[in-house]
């Protein structure tokens, strides 16, 4: 279970709360699957040129007849197919300018954006106190050498670090000095570690190093030095002891739950004999590794099947007016369920493969608890593309799940979240176009926090565009993401989609969003998730005077439906 809370494979966020106000009339979105507001230009360009193609040449040639109908004027035939020529070249030029202009900006200011989100993105990856990569970019180097190894049969060892006594430093010598070690630790990695390595740190005292093209006894090696290294004063350097756990593919692990699982039960057991040490994984002496995945399965089974799930509603807020436009439904684990968090509980769904089982039980749970949303007030569900790549969705499924609960597919808002890896896209956008077919809306969530973004905007036309908090959180402090951000609004403007900027949780974040225009927000500071969605609207002039203060409250929990069994839907029978 250790191990499983600490790699959170899905960021659902935690709950906020509500203030209350007049109902307002909120903005008007996009519907479902029409284009923007570029490509209608381009078309609107297309038609006049072909109009033009066709009218000019045959005006020419009328003006032409009536010429040389009169007794004093005649044009020789040649000067008749010259002036043709002339005409209809230039016709052509002119033509080819009016349709590929808007094409051309459009793909200038997509570049312009690409080269600007990478930056923005490369600042977000990185640990500011250590210069090492952050979690999240542990996890996508993770995904990349899988994904080397699954193509080229590439080994790769995975060494996890905790440093001992950590806690103690920063309790009796100061947070100055404990940060101090942690840069100082991050420096001695950097000097040890070969070109192709890389070095993470993933969490206050937890570092991971990525080893491609090496075995458990090479990874081993490395950790042995750095821990011998580590223990020696060195011009001023604190010493530190520290733990590590290591495993590999494909000489232990075939999978990167297995792996990672794998490294932290080493390192768990040389915490728990005396610290200090490095070790392998260890199939037999480790063997309750496996256990514990199969116990947690069945666990699982137990908390969907018996409704221990409970939903939060965080309101998203129209940034102009301060209306509730919608909520975005969260689940939280009952305490009885035996999960502490969101993020528990879907990493060990993740590892017992039952994501797609517990979307489905997440969705029911949320549309089903909505019962104090406005008539105008629209609800978001969080669908993994692993559940929409499935076999077993259909929008019918959906559609039908919400008219049970008394709402119309208009009023749903299915968010694709971009941490997770697209296996099938042709599958993907099948599923994604019934769905806007059949009314529902598509937002493609947390934008900016892994490298699939731009790609899925370039192969799918969103209608809600929401951006991660990172990008959000940084735009108040760096130009850069500042901006990616301008860039962003401009772009979905174009394309008639619909911004939220997430993550809110300061005046100074929220005066930037609304400086730049964007049309939506979402965040601690608007609101936290309530048990009911009950807001109607925030004061956003209060809140940037620093006048209002939102009380917390923790939101009630109250059980989810029981599910008999499995939750999949039932597809509609063929004809």
């Amino acid at each position: 279970m250790r191990a499983l809370a600490k790699l959170k494979f899905f960021d659902r966020r935690a709950a906020r709360q509500p203030g209350a106000s007049d109902v307002k009339p909120g903005p008007t979105m996009p519907a479902p699957g029409m284009g923007g507001d570029g490509l209608a230009l381009v078309r609107l360009r297309l038609r006049l040129a072909l109009v033009a193609s066709a009218l000019v040449p045959f005006a020419a040639l009328q003006a032409l007849q009536a010429l040389e109908s009169t007794q004093s004027f005649q044009l020789p035939l040649v000067g008749v197919l010259v002036l043709l020529v002339v005409v209809v070249g230039g016709l052509v030029v002119w033509m080819s300018r009016q349709v590929l202009r808007p094409a051309t900006e459009l793909d200038q200011a997509r570049d312009e954006l690409r080269r600007m989100f990478e930056e923005a993105r490369q600042m977000s990856l990185q640990d500011g106190l250590t210069g090492l990569g952050n979690h999240r970019a542990f996890q996508e180097e993770l995904d990349r050498q899988m994904e080397w190894h699954r193509r080229h049969a590439v080994p790769f060892a995975l060494l996890l670090i905790d440093l001992d006594d950590l806690k103690l430093v920063n309790d009796s010598q100061g947070h100055i000095h404990g940060d101090r070690l942690l840069r100082d630790f991050g420096q001695l990695i950097k000097s040890y570690i070969r070109y192709t390595d890389r070095a993470f740190r993933i969490g206050g005292d937890e570092f991971a190093v990525l080893l491609p093209h090496s075995d458990p006894e090479a990874a081993l090696k490395l950790g042995t030095r750095l821990l011998e290294e580590a223990l020696q004063p060195d011009q001023g350097r604190v010493p530190v002891s520290f733990s590590g756990g290591i495993s590999a593919v494909p000489a232990l692990a075939s999978t990167r739950e297995e792996l990672y699982v794998q490294a932290d039960a080493a390192l768990y057991w040389c915490k728990r004999h005396g610290r200090g040490a490095i070790d392998v994984f260890d199939p037999v002496r480790d063997r309750a590794v496996d256990e514990v995945v199969s116990s947690e399965s069945a666990h699982l089974a137990r908390v969907i099947a018996g409704g221990l799930l409970s939903a939060a509603y965080q309101p998203v807020v129209d940034l102009r007016t301060g209306t509730v436009i919608g909520y975005e439904g969260l689940t939280r684990p009952l305490p009885e369920s035996g999960y502490s968090n969101p993020g528990e509980l879907f990493a060990a769904a993740d590892h017992a493969g039952r994501t797609v089982e517990l979307d489905y039980a997440c969705a029911e749970t949320v549309i089903a608890q909505s019962g104090g949303l406005a008539p105008e007030q629209m609800l978001s569900v969080n669908l993994s593309p692993r559940t929409l790549e499935g076999p077993q969705f259909s929008a019918e499924w959906l559609v039908a799940l919400g008219r049970a609960h008394g709402l119309e597919p208009e009023r749903l808002i299915v968010e694709l979240t971009e941490h997770e890896n697209i296996e099938d896209l042709p599958r993907l956008q099948r599923n994604l176009l019934a769905l806007q077919r059949s009314g529902v809306r598509i937002a493609i969530d947390d934008l900016g926090a892994g490298n699939a973004g731009l790609r899925l905007l370039s192969q799918f036309r969103f209608d809600i565009v929401k951006v991660d908090l990172s990008l959000v959180q940084n735009g108040a402090q760096h130009d850069s993401s500042r901006a990616v951000l301008t860039s962003l609004r401009d772009l979905a403007a174009r394309w008639g989609s619909y911004v939220v900027a997430e993550g809110l949780e300061t005046i100074d974040q929220l005066r930037v969003v609304r400086e730049l225009g964007l049309a939506a927000g979402q965040g601690y500071l608007l609101g936290r998730p309530m048990a009911e969605p009950g807001l109607r609207s925030v004061d956003l002039a209060g809140i940037e005077a620093g006048a209002l203060v939102m009380e917390v409250r923790r939101p009630v929990l109250r059980p989810g439906p029981a599910l008999p069994g499995p939750i999949l839907p039932t597809l509609p029978p063929t004809a």
